[in-house]
C-alpha cells in the first residue's frame, strides 16, 4: 500500500529541509541542498561544526536527538518543515540514537506535518540482513537491531498517511570523493562500499523523486 497521496509538491528551490546527523553524509546533503536553492536547518548536538555549516548559509539549531524536548524545540523553531533527512547513527558500544534518536525525530516530524521523510540506515537492516555476510552482521548487530526499530516506526507512520518516506540502506561508508555511479536499488542482497558523497547524492535524488516514495 502506498503511504499517502502523491499530491504533495516539493520543489528544491525554496523547500524547507531539516537535516539531522553529524557526519559526512549529513554535511554533504546540506551542501547539495543549499546548492539547489533549498532552505536548510542542520540540527547539531554540539557547536563543533557550527562555523562550517554556517559557511554553507544553512541554519544550525542546537539539539540532541535523544532528548525529545530538544527535538520538539528545534521543530517549533522552524515555521514550516517540508521534509526531514535523518542520517543519525550511533556505535556498537552505544547504539541508542539508532532507534531512540531516529524515532524521536520521526515522532516530531509527524506532529509538524512534514511532507516527506528520508531515513538513512544501513545494509543489514530488515530484509537485507544476509547482504553484508554473517561475520559483518554479527559485529554490527547491536546497531542494526536498533536501526530496524526506526525503520519499522517510519514505515508505520507512512502507512498511516503521516507523510511519504524513503529508507536508504548504504553499504560500508568511505570518505573518498564521490564516483557519481552509485544507484538506488530495491535489491535487498546488494552490498559493498560507497562514498559518503554518493550517498548524499542519492538522498537528494530520492527526496525530490515521487518514484522513490514508500520504498526501501
Amino acid at each position: 500500500m502506498q503511504a499517502t497521496s502523491t499530491s504533495y509538491e516539493l520543489d528544491p528551490d525554496n523547500a524547507s529541509i531539516l537535516v539531522c546527523g553529524g557526519g559526512g553524509v549529513a554535511l554533504s546533503v546540506t551542501r547539495k541542498l543549499k546548492d539547489m536553492g533549498s532552505w536548510v536547518w542542520m540540527m547539531q548536538r554540539t557547536d563543533v561544526r557550527k562555523a562550517e555549516i554556517e559557511k554553507m548559509m544553512a541554519f544550525v539549531p542546537r539539539g540532541d536527538a535523544l532528548n525529545k524536548d530538544d527535538v520538539q524545540k528545534v521543530m517549533d523553531g522552524i515555521e514550516e518543515v517540508d521534509a526531514v533527512v535523518c542520517t543519525l547513527g550511533g556505535s556498537v558500544a552505544d547504539p541508542r540514537v539508532d532507534s531512540e534518536g531516529n524515532i524521536n525525530i520521526i515522532e516530531a516530524a509527524i506532529k509538524k506535518g512534514v511532507k516527506k521523510f528520508i531515513l538513512v540506515t544501513s545494509v543489514g537492516c530488515g530484509d537485507s540482513k544476509e547482504a553484508p555476510g554473517e561475520k559483518v552482521y554479527n559485529v554490527l548487530k547491536p546497531v542494526l537491531v536498533e536501526k530496524d526499530k526506526a525503520e519499522e516506526r517510519l514505515k508505520a507512520a507512512g502507512a498511516s498517511g503521516a507523510f511519504q518516506y524513503v529508507i536508504i540502506r548504504p553499504g560500508g561508508l568511505v570518505s573518498e570523493p564521490g564516483t557519481g555511479k552509485a544507484i538506488l536499488t530495491e535489491d535487498a542482497s546488494a552490498s559493498g562500499m560507497i562514498a559518503r558523497e554518493d550517498v548524499a547524492t542519492l538522498v537528494c535524488k530520492a527526496l525530490f523523486s515521487k518514484k522513490a516514495d514508500g520504498k526501501v
